[in-house]
């Protein structure tokens, strides 16, 4: 039995009960772009818990997420700059101080919570350490319940993924 309490597995649980089975469900829709960004900039309104994707000077593709609870939502102008299929995971040295326990490394997996892809922020040339990301808690997607970073069903994550380019401007509001 493999217990994992960090990805949400309740203690005791079979970590086998807990596999996805799917990649949950794709909550893209086109909507009237409420910003006058240029095509392919991101934008996250953590208040709505939404990520736009601009598509034209009137249409944006928007999809539900998870963002930063209490203490951990931010805002800012970053950029991707970076994409990985199949991440894995090594929690920040903030986070394990928060969290005794984590592990060095959680390879990419069923377990892993950056899920199917990670789109990595950048601030000129260093990492923030936030991500745009899959996750393997489906329930999280439309939650106030990361430490910074933007959850997204894994089917969402595969569609932005394959539509941003590295480089694209986040805007996070």
């Amino acid at each position: 039995m493999l217990i994992l309490g960090f990805v949400g597995l309740a203690d005791g649980a079979e970590a086998s009960n807990r596999v996805p089975r799917d990649l949950g469900p794709s909550t893209a829709t086109i909507v009237t772009a409420e910003h006058s960004y240029p095509p392919g900039t991101i934008v996250v309104l953590s208040d709505k818990r939404t990520l736009d994707l601009v598509l034209s000077s009137n249409r944006a593709l928007r999809y539900k997420i998870g963002v930063g609870r209490n203490g951990f939502r931010w805002s800012g102008v970053v950029r991707v700059g970076r994409k990985t299929e199949w991440p894995d995971w090594r929690p920040p040295a903030e986070m394990k101080a928060r969290v005794p326990g984590l592990p060095e490394l959680v390879p990419a997996g069923p377990f892993n919570p950056m899920g199917a892809r990670g789109l990595y922020l950048f601030r000129g040339n260093a990492d923030t350490l936030y991500r745009i990301h899959g996750t393997n808690e489906q329930s999280t997607v439309g939650e106030f319940a990361s430490s910074g970073c933007f959850r997204m069903s894994n089917a969402d994550v595969i569609d932005l993924y394959k539509r941003v380019k590295v480089g694209a401007t986040v805007v996070v509001k």
